[in-house]
């Protein structure tokens, strides 16, 4: 592809992400899924700069809005990156925007002008806002402000940089060493993690679908932050373990290799497809202690049936996303799922459900990758509110237990992971241990202080 053709391509894709409800990683695969007359190089280019455009999308509309243009459309966007982010003068965009074979069309006057005012300017201006400049929509930026404190610039900063590609090791199949050498006979070259005993980083973008160490399941792309909340579960071999909302099965599969293959891992989740896609990741693992079932709603009946029947219960819990927004910056701006508003209820009522399924002894891991207070210590203070037979089990604590090999990533109770302190997406997780004597309600029960058909109505609620 020509320059120009590239750049049409980068307007074709973004104008889909506008017009389609569906994440832009996932409207980007299927582009290039239905274009594979594009070859490698010029996908890859094609993608990185409207990967770099969605990353700038407050500051490029902060921009043509100054610039007096009537709206930040497509177009509107590639010109403004061109000129003030990759500094191209208003000669070279007038000779790329052609109207030629391929090539974007002509500039209309509007157009002309705004590339004429944007001419000679960069990507920052004093007159910017904060809020601005970091790419902070308006609906997170109390919630983000209030959780991050004096740190909200420093963190929303690093949220606007790429994420790295990180992988986790099979440890049935791999360490890190033999992963390592592994990826380098395909020219890879990786790195082992900070904080993850079972992490490494890889360098650059590389293409590990046709990797062998990956289509032979020795490793899996994964975050450092998410394997940490899968660390942070401690299974054991031999364990009951549920993973609540499995998605698309990464933690899942982190969590059972951790078993070592022996046990039971119950992967549950809403979304049938989402679980039957997983069944291939689980496949190529080597990964045999894993069971799929769909739930209907958070209040299924087979949790009612299974009861404090197992070691631990994972609930990655939906949530805002605004941990991820490294590697997904669209999802700052397009609300493709339920808001805030719904979103706290719903986790308080899984988190509620899920806890009937850990015995006594037993752990409740409730995680999300969210940055915000309320989706995250707030709901756990609520939940300890009204269940008593439940206490947090410190981070540190869960680390020297598992003798993992690195330090704990956090001091104080919670797991609580941020872009600028580790490095990692933003998570949250917390360890809830059920008491193993009998809980208040129960010795209330013994000896007639409560009616016992109300107590069994709240207890199946």
């Amino acid at each position: 592809m020509t320059p120009a053709a590239r750049l049409q391509a980068v307007i074709d894709l973004l104008t889909e992400i506008d017009e389609t409800p569906r994440p832009a990683d996932a409207v980007m695969s299927a582009y290039f899924r239905n274009r594979r007359y594009i070859g490698s190089k010029d996908r890859t280019a094609v993608a990185q700069m409207a990967y770099a455009i969605l990353r700038r999308h407050a500051r490029l509309g902060w921009w043509i809005e100054w610039a007096g243009y009537e709206r930040p459309t497509p177009r509107a966007r590639v010109l403004a990156y061109l000129l003030l982010e990759e500094n191209r003068n208003a000669g070279v965009v007038l000779e790329m925007f052609s109207g030629g074979k391929f090539a974007p069309a002509r500039l209309t006057e509007g157009e002309l002008a705004m590339v004429g005012k944007l001419e000679s300017h960069t990507m920052d201006h004093p007159d910017m806002p904060e809020t601005v400049r970091v790419e902070c929509p308006e609906w997170a930026e109390g919630p983000m402000r209030a959780s991050l404190g004096d740190r909200f610039g420093v963190e929303m900063e690093k949220l606007l940089e790429a994420a790295p590609l990180d992988l986790r090791i099979n440890p049935l199949k791999a360490n890190q060493q033999s992963a390592i050498k592994a990826l380098a006979k395909a020219q890879i070259t990786a790195e082992t993690t900070r904080w993850s005993p079972l992490g490494l980083r890889v360098k650059g973008r590389p293409p590990l679908g046709s990797v062998d160490a990956f289509k032979d399941g020795l490793v899996e792309i994964q975050d450092e932050g998410s394997q940490l909340v899968a660390l942070a579960v401690a299974p054991k071999p031999g364990h009951q373990v549920v993973d609540f909302c499995a998605g698309a099965g990464g933690k899942t599969l982190a969590v059972a290799a951790l078993m070592k293959n022996k046990g039971r891992v119950v992967a549950c989740d809403v979304l049938d497809k989402r679980l039957k896609r997983a069944a291939e990741r689980f496949r190529r693992a080597g990964l045999h202690n894993i069971e799929a079932h769909p739930l209907t709603s958070e209040r299924d009946p087979w949790v009612k049936r299974h009861k404090r029947k197992f070691d631990r219960v994972l609930v990655d819990a939906p949530c805002s996303g605004t941990g991820t927004w490294r590697r997904n910056p669209d999802a700052r701006w397009r609300q493709l799922g339920p808001g805030l508003e719904q979103l706290l209820p719903l986790q308080a009522n899984i988190l509620d459900s899920a806890a009937r399924l850990v015995k006594p002894g037993g752990r409740l891991i409730y995680a999300t990758c969210s940055m915000l207070h309320d989706e995250n210590e707030a709901q756990v203070e609520a939940f300890l509110q009204t269940h008593h037979d439940f206490i947090v089990k410190p981070v540190a604590e869960v680390w020297a237990e598992e003798e993992a090999g690195t330090p704990p990533p956090v001091e104080g109770p919670y797991l609580r992971l941020t872009p600028a302190r580790h490095d990692t997406d933003g998570f949250f997780a917390a360890v809830l241990e059920r008491r193993a004597e009998e809980s208040v309600s129960e010795v209330a029960l013994e000896q007639g202080e409560v009616d016992p058909v109300e107590l069994g109505k709240a207890i199946d609620a």
